[in-house]
């Protein structure tokens, strides 16, 4: 019997997918847990329905990122912070504060999750690295100015 899983179940298959099992195991198993549904023609249908949304989703989501990417491309931050002798800041700039910084000057809100970086303990201009969707990154400057 051919059955569409609505759920992921081991050794079996994935969410979505369209699998032969036995009359006994889809009867007795896979039906009364909500498992799965029986491949009919109309569940077929909604099936390839709910796909094609979801892959014309990822693709906006997609081309929104990369959007993104192009405008942040090669951006520069400006941050101001109190440093001793030869540059050394007094405590460090963390994915946090640059994603704060990214918020104000260009406002454009990034997660700090996304922000691929080293804390930074001295002045000076870094390259930082923004994954902003799987396949999608960019790169920014980060130039740190001390203050006396």
């Amino acid at each position: 019997m051919k059955v569409i899983l609505l759920q992921d179940v081991k050794k079996v298959g994935k969410k979505g997918e369209v699998i032969e099992a036995s009359d006994g195991y889809a009867r007795n198993f896979l039906f009364p847990r909500k498992l799965a549904q029986e491949a009919t023609g109309n569940n077929l249908h909604i099936l390839n329905t709910q796909k094609e949304n979801e892959r014309k989703k990822k693709l906006a989501e997609i081309e929104a990122a990369q959007k993104l990417a192009g405008e942040l491309k090669n951006k520069e931050i400006t941050v101001k912070a109190k440093a001793g002798e030869q540059g050394r800041l007094f405590g460090a700039i963390t994915s946090k504060d640059v994603a704060a910084l990214i918020k104000v000057q260009h406002k454009v809100e990034i997660d700090k999750k996304k922000i691929s970086m080293d804390t930074i303990k001295i002045a000076g201009t870094y390259e930082i690295e923004l994954k902003l969707y799987p396949e999608v990154t960019t790169k920014m400057k980060v130039v740190i100015v001390p203050e006396a």
